[in-house]
């Protein structure tokens, strides 16, 4: 029962730590750009994107196309970038174990 009780009390620990983490994540900022700069992604750490900068000397309103690929890339980039931070913090919560099953976001 002693061991039951101790790993009742470790889920819990562990509970805490993974609402701490999501905290973090929500208050982390990632950014990522496409076409050298001409678009900007920004996204908290759990890939909602806050932000889109748009150069204007990418509007052209005759290749609207590449402006759409351009924006497609910067928010596919930054959100792997939430997706890899996501996954460094829960390696150190987990303590490298490989849990089966996704984070919550």
């Amino acid at each position: 029962m002693a061991d039951f009780m101790k790993m009742l009390q470790q889920a819990q620990q562990m509970q805490g730590r993974l609402q701490q983490m999501q905290e973090e994540m929500e208050k982390l900022t990632l950014t990522a750009t496409s076409g050298g700069g001409m678009v900007t992604a920004t996204a908290d750490g759990k890939g909602q994107i806050k932000r889109i900068q748009i150069d204007p000397a990418a509007v052209n309103a005759s290749d609207v196309e590449m402006l759409e690929d351009l924006v497609l890339v910067a928010i596919t980039e930054v959100q792997k970038k939430a997706a890899a931070a996501a996954q460094e913090e829960m390696q150190k919560v987990t303590g490298g174990l490989n849990l089966p099953f996704k984070m919550p976001f």
